[in-house]
């Protein structure tokens, strides 16, 4: 096991690359419920780093496995990520609009919704099992705990930010929390084949 400066310091990069598009569905939940307290921001950060640790195993796991199939689901990855985050998105839109009333009645996002956006954010750092494919199984495993660490921290300062903000932005929340999702589908997808 070779666990130097490199390692660590890769595994940081990897969380903090991987971490961006669940900081963003952070913010976009921290702006649709402004007064959500802080345990629930612990959940909402741990179900994205869950993922976000998840995701990269699951990869590793098929690179010494079934590599032949992973690389069939390859292709799809963007557009699972899309309608996922497009279909999210809508909702919150369409909520922000319908729903002009007090920002702290309105429930924030469900369990679904939140595993959801857990897997949509997360599914392009499969792709990450490659990257760590030569790891031994533990290191890969201590490099998904540092991507997880990382995401966690990197998402609970996205709600801390989105909700700040939401209290201040009032009605118009949940429709830019929307616009975010749908945004950050479209760049996955797009960026995928660029």
């Amino acid at each position: 096991m070779n666990l130097g400066f490199t390692f660590f310091f890769n595994s940081i990069l990897l969380g903090v690359g991987l971490a961006m598009d669940a900081f963003s569905v952070s913010l976009a939940n921290g702006l649709n419920e402004p007064c959500m307290k802080r345990g629930r921001m612990c959940g909402i950060a741990g179900v994205f780093a869950f993922f976000q640790a998840l995701m990269p195993m699951t990869g590793w796991l098929c690179i010494h496995t079934i590599v032949q199939h992973f690389k069939a689901f390859e292709k799809f990855i963007p557009w699972i990520a899309l309608v996922l985050l497009v279909y999210i998105g809508g909702n919150m839109l369409y909520d922000g609009i319908r729903n002009r009333g007090d920002e702290c009645e309105k429930p924030g996002v469900g369990l679904w919704a939140l595993l959801v956006q857990g897997i949509a954010t997360s599914i392009d750092a499969l792709s990450v099992g490659f990257t760590i494919a030569d790891y031994e199984l533990s290191e890969a495993l201590l490099a998904a705990l540092i991507i997880a660490v990382v995401t966690f921290g990197i998402c609970y300062g996205g709600l801390f930010v989105g909700k700040k903000a939401g209290t201040r932005m009032s009605g118009k929340a949940g429709i830019l929390g929307g616009l975010i999702l749908i945004f950050i589908g479209l760049e996955i997808f797009i960026s995928s084949f660029v």
